[in-house]
């Protein structure tokens, strides 16, 4: 091979390697930095339209009492009534909050480790790649006497439950559901364990309601669970 045929390999590899570490460095600043600032934008946005909408929805149940029809979307055969409010058949539906096309049942505040998430009341993959969401029970409602199980990626960049390790036994967690009502939680255990365990689902909380927070340890190897009980 002639020296200028085996320079103008050379240049080639060259140039592709650094197109190649350019798309790279890309990526990582896309997965690390960019996309987790988009993300947290995007879910502090769904959560000032969430409060937004519970408040209007407050007003209007507070200017309409005797509206007996004030039944939510997805709902409807909850409306024992079609003919109520006076009489005129009229229905109020009640459109619930959706964040990324699932629905909020409201929001998680975790003022130690900087967290906003809204809640959502679906658990799938695409799902847990939007926000967190209830795994325990099934048709939940948030600040009601009993235990929820909050489940939530642990990305390792400061997203999701990835600082739950950060947390300890003192530190408190806000949650306001769709109702417009605000509970703060204190947490009051915190241990790890397999990710198959589910003994501490159904426990009883003294009719208190109370929040268990669940995510993946760094490796990957085990869950951390952090137990949190509301100041009622």
């Amino acid at each position: 091979m002639s020296t200028s045929k085996y320079s103008t390999v050379l240049t080639i590899i060259l140039v592709v390697l650094v197109v190649a570490i350019l798309i790279g460095i890309g990526i990582l600043l896309w997965n690390k930095v960019l996309k987790p600032r988009k993300d947290t934008k995007d879910k502090l946005e769904a959560i000032e339209e969430f409060d937004i909408k519970i408040g209007k929805a407050n007003e209007e149940i507070e200017s309409n009492p005797d509206n007996s029809n004030y039944i939510s979307q997805d709902n409807p055969e909850d409306s024992t009534n079609p003919g109520g409010n006076g009489g005129n058949g009229q229905v109020s539906v009640r459109k619930k909050p959706t964040y990324k096309g699932y629905v909020m049942l409201g929001y998680i505040t975790i003022p130690k480790t900087r967290v906003k998430e809204p809640i959502l009341d679906t658990v799938t993959p695409d799902a847990l790649n939007t926000a967190v969401a209830v795994l325990y029970p099934s048709n939940p409602q948030l600040n009601e006497p009993g235990n929820i199980v909050i489940i939530g990626h642990n990305y390792r960049n400061g997203t999701f439950f990835s600082n739950n390790k950060n947390l300890a036994v003192g530190d408190i967690l806000k949650i306001k559901d769709n109702s417009g009502r605000e509970l703060t939680y204190t947490i009051y255990k915190k241990f790890q364990t397999s990710e198959n365990d589910t003994s501490f689902y159904n426990r009883d909380t003294g009719g208190i309601p109370e929040v268990t927070l669940s995510t993946c340890t760094d490796d990957v190897k085990a869950r951390i669970i952090i137990q949190a009980k509301a100041e009622v």
